[in-house]
């Protein structure tokens, strides 16, 4: 009797990790619409910068910057995405990791996007919220399938961050669970 109810568990389970993955993988489907005052291409280096008030979309992702580039792979695919500053000196970015969560948002001097292994790098005056919680340092990494998070504090975080953090000290805030909104994770 319990081995059936474990299939039908284990089912289940399966069938709820696939739907979230699937979430992330529709943005990585969609078009990628940018939009900036200036935009300067090297077919040959296979780079694009972009400059003046840039805004990158694809699906739920969305970037703010005073300043972008784009790499692109030998194969024309994207291959990272490097943006630099901002309005408040900080580059912007969030997304919707799955359709019930929560927006994922960072905010950092420089923030790379590693479109293969879809990580996200936040570098210098780092922050992270995700899921009600928050993290602070000078370097903040995120991966967006399996929503890891590492951070670190250390000469990157010069600036004095939005939470007040400015001696390079990691700094984590954890929402207790009945305060995320019914989101569990």
């Amino acid at each position: 009797m319990t081995r059936p109810l474990l299939l039908c568990t284990s089912a289940l389970l399966l069938a709820m990790l696939g739907q979230q993955a699937m979430a992330l993988e529709s943005d990585r489907q969609k078009p990628i619409n940018i939009g900036a005052d200036e935009l300067n291409i090297d077919n040959r280096a296979g780079t694009a910068v972009y400059t003046g008030t840039v805004e990158v979309d694809q699906g739920t992702m969305k970037l703010r910057s005073s300043r972008v580039e784009l790499k692109r792979a030998q194969s024309g695919a994207l291959s990272s995405l490097t943006a630099r500053g901002g309005s408040d000196g900080r580059a912007y970015i969030e997304q919707q990791p799955a359709p019930s969560d929560p927006l994922a948002k960072g905010w950092g001097n420089t923030i790379i996007y590693h479109a293969g292994e879809r990580r996200v790098e936040l570098i210098g005056n780092a922050e992270l919220h995700q899921n009600g919680d928050t993290f602070n340092g000078g370097y903040v990494e995120y991966f967006l399938d399996s929503r890891q998070v590492n951070a670190r504090g250390g000469q990157s975080a010069q600036h004095k961050s939005t939470s007040g953090n400015s001696d390079g000290r990691v700094r984590m805030q954890l929402t207790p669970e009945d305060q995320q909104g019914g989101s569990n994770q």
